[in-house]
């Protein structure tokens, strides 16, 4: 996504050549966390009902003890849904054994995790998004020796599981013992320091934002553990941060700097997203204002730990993206309506991309400065009057005095993202900035925002600027909104007036434990909410 957002989601690099840096890989090797095991068992069994005032249509209700039920057999046609309490990531065991007479043909099982009811709820032959079904979570099994005990290789994201028995024969029915999972993650609970506040809603907002930076905390800080897996840089960036506040892993945050470092284009560019497994691949995905989010990332990790060495090995990589992003910068120092760029900032399909990505400029270049006095001092003066530049441009053919507001693009948008950015940035002086939010609470602007991505830098916005109780309203609002619609995880996208928003075309296929969405944590601990 370039300034326009008329275009495919999807971004494939035809002819990029990839520069593996072994060293820094090694680094990364060096730095891969141990994983944290646990066995969870099933705390109840549950029936999904429609209800129109649930999150997607459909709630669950408990059926007699999980005990009993366990304890049944089950024969063709049959069905049980497991409720494991909260969302869980790992995988799944389970004993079967046949009742009646010896089993004289295969048992098929099949098997649907869910994160939400929804997903145990509708089948997903329904499914009719754009990216890839194989995402969903199922699987079909074929046992043909019993008994049994089986351990899906598979590590699944979920909080519910629907055993299904698809057929049996007319000789011999199942029934299941020891179902339980064994969750991961490179979290260690010892090292978290519980939050004493006197607000129950932040309380348990600060809860759940924990529970889902820990399940997005694999060998790599993960966007989700359902879907995409991956390490994305957008979300690394806030995952960090709520990290540092939390469990202090930041070997984990140092890890993913030199996993995205060990792997530039030729130019020196940063992929978006990293696969890790079976080797380190870069995505051909590359997005300006996630190649900036690298230098801000290292930045961050450098105040949060003093490690001067890392600052020193990884300087060279922050700076090319800031040097890539300067080049794209027209003759009036402004970054172009064109096809050479592509931003991500969020999910609303109208928003012109031009504000924000200026402001992502301007908020990395003074970071970038800070990093060169500490490391390079010969680029300060450079960086200083490219920012000038920057600076200039932007309030002379980007700020609308009439309006109050900074306009995007030919057609002189005014989005939520845009202003958000730019108070980040720190374009205007303080009271300046002030005031712009203010003005943006009151003629709230068409073009919103979409994700708990952008609702962060909301609130980030609002504390920078003063208005701790906007901050703490909004921040109660939204994502207490969504502990109201059942998350026990927090969701890569709620709309509270969409509440089956999904950019993929079906909610379906929505991450419902997502990193962007974990830094309600470090809002309320760092800002002392």
């Amino acid at each position: 996504m370039s300034d326009r957002s008329d275009r495919s989601p999807i971004q494939q690099a035809t002819k990029t050549t990839i520069v593996r840096n072994e060293a820094f890989i090694q680094q990364a090797v060096q730095a891969l966390p141990p994983l944290n095991r646990s066995t969870v068992q099933p705390q109840r069994m549950v029936e999904i009902v429609h209800n129109p005032d649930a999150m997607h249509g459909w709630t669950t209700h408990p059926v007699p003890s999980i005990s009993t039920l366990l304890q049944q057999h089950y024969g063709k046609g049959d069905e049980f849904i497991l409720d494991f309490g909260t969302h869980q990531v790992g995988y799944l065991s389970f004993s079967v054994r046949p009742v009646g007479s010896p089993p004289d043909a295969p048992l098929h099982l099949k098997l649907t995790f869910g994160e939400m009811p929804v997903e145990v709820a509708e089948p997903f032959s329904n499914y009719t998004g754009w990216i890839s079904s194989s995402w969903l979570q199922e699987e079909t099994i074929y046992i043909d020796v019993l008994p049994g005990v089986i351990e899906l290789p598979r590590r699944y994201s979920f909080r519910y599981v629907k055993f299904e028995i698809k057929d049996t024969s007319m000789k011999y029915r199942v029934a299941f013992d020891n179902v339980q999972i064994q969750a991961v993650t490179s979290a260690d609970a010892s090292e978290l320091i519980p939050l004493e506040h006197a607000d129950s809603l932040l309380r348990d907002i600060d809860q759940v934002s924990i529970r889902t930076l820990r399940n997005c905390m694999q060998e790599v800080f993960e966007d989700g553990p359902k879907r995409d897996r991956r390490l994305w840089l957008g979300d690394l960036r806030l995952q960090a941060l709520a990290n540092y506040e939390t469990y202090g892993n930041n070997e984990l945050v140092k890890r993913c700097l030199y996993l995205f470092a060990g792997v530039p284009d030729d130019r020196g560019q940063v992929s978006a997203n990293l696969f890790i497994t079976p080797s380190l691949i870069p995505d051909d995905t590359y997005l300006f204002d996630y190649s900036l989010l690298f230098t801000v990332s290292l930045y961050d990790y450098y105040r949060a730990t003093q490690d001067s060495s890392t600052l020193q090995e990884l300087w060279p990589t922050a700076y090319c993206q800031v040097e890539l992003a300067l080049e794209l910068l027209n003759e009036q120092h402004l970054l172009p309506h064109s096809d050479d760029w592509w931003s991500f900032i969020d999910w609303h399909e109208q928003l012109d991309k031009q504000v924000p990505s200026q402001a992502i400029l301007i908020y990395t270049l003074k970071r970038a400065i800070q990093l060169a006095e500490q490391v390079d001092p010969d680029k300060i003066q450079f960086l200083n009057q490219r920012l000038e530049d920057v600076m200039t441009a932007t309030l002379v053919h980007l700020w609308d005095e009439k309006q109050g507001f900074f306009v995007s693009g030919p057609d002189r948008q005014i989005s939520w993202a845009g202003q958000i950015w730019m108070v980040l940035a720190e374009v205007l002086d303080a009271k300046q900035n002030a005031a712009l939010m203010q003005h943006l609470l009151s003629e709230k602007p068409e073009i919103g925002l979409t994700t708990p991505y952008m609702h962060h830098y909301l609130v980030e916005a609002l504390l920078i600027t003063g208005d701790r109780d906007g901050a703490v309203q909004h921040l109660k609002s939204y994502w207490g909104g969504m502990l109201r619609d059942g998350a026990d995880t927090f969701w890569e996208l709620y709309d509270p007036h969409n509440k089956a928003f999904s950019p993929y075309g079906s909610y379906l296929i929505n991450s419902y434990c997502h990193a962007w969405s974990c830094t309600p944590t470090y809002l309320i601990r760092k800002y002392k909410l």
